[in-house]
């Protein structure tokens, strides 16, 4: 990923941070089909010293064929994002950009052969959803065969991570002036996702506005 400096993530627990925050990422491989991506949900576990990602394609999507544990994957995670428009700089003559947070992971994907294992992970990615709802849904409620019919429906996968790569863009190639500008322009929109960027900028740029 193209990572100026001023705009590079370098500590791990800030991108596995965003990677728990924003689980919903693009897998993508290349194997005898070309360039493959899917849209899943990952799940981030320890794996001794490091860590991997958890996650499961449905059976009938053939990416899965290319989880060999030997060809290397890219997932990427997205976090806030939105348009930043010249109006809310200070300084004239400006174009406008996109400010965002992105992890890219690297790993080899193999699936996973061991349905109690593949059912304990199902039940841990679950809870992590359903926490905080009044009567959380569980895996563990469902009827054996049921869930046993299910899980012959998917493939389920792991990816030891190898390489990380974090990327904050949120205009810290800026003037003060053209930050603070473009975080009051954002936080007249309405919009949920501007405010949520606004509030990152500040973090971001805390050290000079």
């Amino acid at each position: 990923m193209y990572r100026p400096k001023q705009f590079e993530i370098a500590n791990d627990a800030e991108m596995l941070d965003l990677i728990r925050a924003n689980g919903f990422a693009v897998l993508v491989t290349h194997g005898a089909e070309g360039m493959v991506a899917s849209h899943v949900p990952l799940h981030l576990v320890p794996d001794g010293d490091g860590w991997l990602l958890w996650g499961h394609l449905a059976k009938a999507n053939t990416q899965w064929q290319a989880f060999d544990g030997q060809g290397e994957a890219l997932a990427v995670f997205s976090g806030p994002h939105t348009y930043i428009s010249p109006d809310w700089y200070e300084t004239e003559k400006s174009v406008p950009t996109w400010n965002y947070e992105a992890v890219h992971v690297y790993g080899a994907p193999r699936v996973m052969d061991d349905p109690k294992a593949v059912v304990a992970r199902l039940s841990s990615l679950t809870a992590q959803y359903e926490d905080g709802r009044e009567t959380p849904w569980s895996v563990a409620g469902l009827p054996d065969d049921f869930l046993a019919a299910q899980i012959k429906g998917i493939v389920a996968f792991e990816m030891p991570i190898t390489r990380l790569e974090g990327k904050r863009k949120m205009s810290q190639n800026r003037k003060p002036e053209d930050v603070r500008g473009a975080m009051t322009g954002l936080k007249k929109t309405g919009r949920p996702d501007d405010e949520t960027v606004a509030g990152i900028m500040a973090d971001a740029n805390k050290d000079r506005i």
